[in-house]
């Protein structure tokens, strides 16, 4: 069995470094994406609808609560990985019109040779930086954007700004919802940045982590919900509660943006480097 497994591994050098596919130990359809052994995407191609990283299961009750269920929705996926949310939105809300931008000419290829995507998905995947697609893109276009971007393990610097938060609103339909993956780590200043520049382009958000993470006590996952329109916060909270590993929303964002103010491209910053060693127990 060890054997078998040790032969589905894949491993090949892309535009953003070296991309490896580890199968799982416990599933025998899926696979772990790393990028320079840092864990991108886990991906089960029989059943997308389970996610094993925590904070993917966030934001995956933050689109299951866009609409009433089943309601095919326009998505904008910034970041695609191995597309598991992508996956998982084509069978949760089946006819959904999907759209991901990935700058990683290669690594997209090496994902739709080896985790083939359904038939019928409806997903288009388009080769290009996320800022330059966007900017492109007409106004009101989507009722949904995931933004979860990593150049390695950074958000680059021209993804953080007040800018590209006004673009992201100006591409987003009225009623859309921004549903953001921001990394960072003790004192959260990355975080509160980040929140303070995206409330400034959508005033509605609250945000979803590990309380742990939420208090400065370690590097994490903190996914940031935002739009123009009040946010579904009792039900999120109680989907938050209840995962497998509990997380906490905070919607109080003015106490802990602590004063932050929102990052003109001029002096933004790509998010902060994990701790050395942080995935080492993940591979």
């Amino acid at each position: 069995m060890a054997q078998r497994r040790a032969s589905r591994r894949r491993m090949e050098t892309v535009a953003s470094g070296v991309a490896e596919l580890v199968p799982d130990p416990d599933r025998d359809t899926a696979f772990t994406l790393l990028l320079d052994g840092a864990p991108q995407s886990h991906v089960d191609l029989a059943d997308p609808e389970y996610l094993q990283f925590e904070y993917i299961r966030r934001m995956a009750a933050a689109l299951d609560l866009m609409a009433e269920p089943g309601r095919p929705l326009r998505a904008l996926h910034l970041g695609g990985g191995a597309l598991t949310l992508p996956r998982y939105l084509a069978a949760t809300r089946p006819g959904s019109a999907q759209r991901v931008v990935e700058i990683d000419g290669p690594l997209v290829e090496m994902v739709r040779r080896e985790l083939p995507l359904p038939a019928q998905a409806g997903i288009r995947v388009r080769v290009a930086d996320a800022r330059e697609a966007v900017e492109g893109m007409r106004d009101g276009g989507y009722d949904v954007i995931v933004l979860d971007v990593f150049a390695g393990a950074r958000t680059p610097a021209h993804l953080a700004s007040l800018e590209f938060a006004q673009q992201l609103a100006r591409v987003l339909d009225p009623a859309g919802r921004l549903i953001a993956n921001v990394a960072d780590g003790p004192p959260l200043k990355h975080a509160r940045a980040q929140v303070a520049t995206i409330r400034a382009a959508l005033p509605q958000a609250c945000l979803v982590a590990d309380a742990a993470v939420l208090r400065g006590r370690r590097f994490g996952n903190l996914v940031v919900l935002a739009g123009r329109t009040p946010l579904p916060v009792a039900e999120l909270t109680r989907r938050a509660a209840g995962d497998w590993f509990p997380g906490r929303v905070e919607t109080d964002l003015d106490r802990f943006a602590a004063g932050a103010t929102p990052v003109p491209d001029a002096t933004a910053v790509a998010s902060p480097s994990p701790p050395e060693g942080l995935f080492g127990n993940r591979k």
